[in-house]
């Protein structure tokens, strides 16, 4: 089963038949151990044929990979200076993350709230909507179509941002603080080891997401139709206040995903480049709890 975040269902983020580390005993906050070794160092069921696309990579094995789960310590890579680390995520998430902040608060002063630029911000969605189609399909990250994807989707941002606070003074900083604040809480909770990502976790929490999708996709076709006023499952009253915060959970399970994989990434070598897929999946998921934070915030904010 692939990752949640497609960006992550490619290459080293995935072992033969399972996300990285699922096929190992999961250590709860922890990189995985297990007797399958190093998932760059062997075969990917997502890969070209001929396996792991990492084997050119001289640090594609890892030597210390044997000797580590012989005296049943976590697996460590090697130093190298072309390996993924924590920094490389943490400087290509800001990266991203302030693009997209960029982007949103160009988008807020210079276009102002009408129908026009409403029209620009549904033209910059699907704008980043295809960057981020053609970067999930590359066989390497792309920085240039990655921060692209970050730039329209901030304008889409500070489009839709603008339009909430002009209805709901303060709903935009208000949503930040409550992303934050998931982001924040799921990071404390998964490095506390109160949540264990595991196969079957990921298999339970995708099936809920996929059905969630195609919920929401019917619903946005019964609205276009007239057949749901108002909305429907995403109206501003109660019914989408409760799927406002089934989608934030959601946000959240895509998180602890995301975190997972690269802790796995870190632990087994992935090579540096893979620090860019990280921060876009890292990107797109905390948009995402954005967007529905924002919504769930002018819910309750009632209408003015």
């Amino acid at each position: 089963m692939r990752s949640s975040n497609p960006v992550f269902s490619r290459r080293g983020f995935s072992r033969d038949n399972g996300y990285a580390g699922f096929n190992a005993q999961p250590q709860a906050g922890g990189p995985a151990v297990g007797t399958q070794g190093n998932p760059y160092a062997q075969g990917n069921a997502y890969a070209p044929q001929g396996g792991n696309p990492y084997a050119q990579n001289p640090y594609a094995q890892n030597p210390y990979a044997p000797q580590d789960l012989q005296q049943g310590a976590p697996p460590q890579a090697p130093p190298a200076t072309d390996r993924m680390t924590m920094d490389d995520v943490v400087t290509r998430s800001a990266m991203t993350l302030g693009t997209v902040t960029v982007g949103a608060v160009l988008a807020w002063a210079l276009l102002p709230v009408s129908s026009t630029s409403w029209g620009l911000a549904i033209g910059a969605a699907l704008i980043a909507m295809v960057f981020a189609l053609i970067q999930t399909f590359k066989r390497n990250a792309s920085p240039a179509l990655i921060l692209s994807y970050a730039a329209f989707e901030g304008v889409f941002l500070g489009v839709i941002s603008e339009m909430f606070n002009s209805r709901w003074s303060g709903a935009p900083f208000q949503a930040v603080l409550g992303t934050m604040a998931v982001a924040g809480a799921t990071l404390l909770i998964y490095k506390a080891g109160w949540i264990r990502v595991t196969a079957r976790y990921a298999r339970i929490g995708m099936a809920i997401a996929i059905a969630f999708v195609l919920v929401m996709a019917v619903n946005l076709l019964l609205v276009a139709f007239g057949v749901a006023p108002d909305g429907g499952l995403r109206s501003m009253g109660p019914m989408g206040a409760i799927v406002g915060i089934i989608a934030i959970i959601l946000g959240a399970f895509f998180l602890t995903l995301d975190f997972k994989q690269i802790e796995d990434g870190i632990a087994y070598g992935a090579p540096r480049k893979e620090a860019w897929l990280a921060a876009f999946g890292l990107t797109m998921t905390l948009v995402w709890i954005y967007v529905e934070m924002l919504r769930l915030v002018a819910i309750f904010s009632g209408d003015d």
